[in-house]
């Protein structure tokens, strides 16, 4: 780390990559193979474009990645967009119990979906997600002077090979963290690396409010500086319910940019 450099922990999803065109159609197949029979009727295949589309529209209540499984199955039986936007907190666990579905299960199938698709055609899977403009180069710079970490909800190693192969930051895997690998919620990395680097300044940059608004509780992070992202998956009405917060700035990529240097 350059002298005077301090700690950036980045979110992926949202904030370096928009990853929802691959999300949602690797979803899509992971949930034709959990649910085979739904997805042999003909009325179900027809609506791949439809449900596709709504995925868009309700991204930005995913947490985990695993969730998306359980949105195409809501849009598919009828659960309206803006419900899913409005009550996703309580329809996510009442339609699991319902469908009699496990974290664990839902992880790791979407998990081999993706790994299969990367094994088939590497660049088509890249071609589905997309590096934010800027991010590259705000990466490279944050990793030349200060000590960069990623804190994702993604698994590891997919953030990692977009890393490597779309934004071309070669980030080493162990300042990679992956909190649907470890279950641990991303205030506790904070914590961790806080710990690790002592005596410095942090950063914490995101595009979920309500993930910032989770770290802002915990008193033993109030040195962290948190940001949230004017682009990514966050609403109007989160940015301006985050611009109201003393805790949280709302940064474009300009002020994210030169809060950087």
């Amino acid at each position: 780390m350059a002298a005077g450099g301090s700690v950036w922990a980045l979110d992926f999803d949202g904030v370096v990559c928009d990853s929802v065109g691959e999300s949602s159609l690797s979803a899509w197949q992971a949930s034709a193979e959990l649910w085979p029979d739904l997805f042999a009727q003909p009325a179900v295949q027809v609506r791949r474009t439809e449900i596709l589309d709504k995925m868009r529209t309700v991204r930005p209540v995913v947490e985990t990645g695993y969730e998306n499984l359980v949105q195409v199955r809501c849009l598919l039986e009828g659960v309206e967009p803006q419900d899913i936007l409005t009550n996703w907190h309580a329809l996510l666990p009442e339609y699991m119990q319902k469908w009699d579905l496990q974290r664990s299960e839902l992880v790791e199938r979407f998990g081999v979906t993706r790994d299969d698709w990367i094994a088939r055609d590497l660049p088509d899977w890249l071609a589905a997600n997309g590096i934010y403009a800027g991010l590259p180069e705000l990466l490279q710079s944050l990793n030349t002077a200060h000590e960069l970490y990623i804190v994702t909800t993604k698994q590891a190693r997919f953030t990692e090979a977009l890393l490597h192969n779309a934004a071309h930051l070669p980030l080493p895997a162990e300042r990679i963290f992956s909190t649907a690998e470890t279950g641990q919620p991303k205030s506790k990395v904070l914590a961790q690396l806080q710990a690790k680097h002592p005596g410095t300044e942090y950063h914490f940059v995101e595009d979920k409010l309500s993930t910032l608004e989770k770290v802002a509780k915990v008193p033993e992070l109030d040195a962290w500086k948190l940001y949230l992202v004017d682009w990514g998956y966050n609403t109007v009405m989160e940015r301006a319910r985050a611009a109201a917060d003393p805790r949280v700035e709302v940064v474009d990529l300009a002020a994210l940019t030169a809060a950087a240097r």
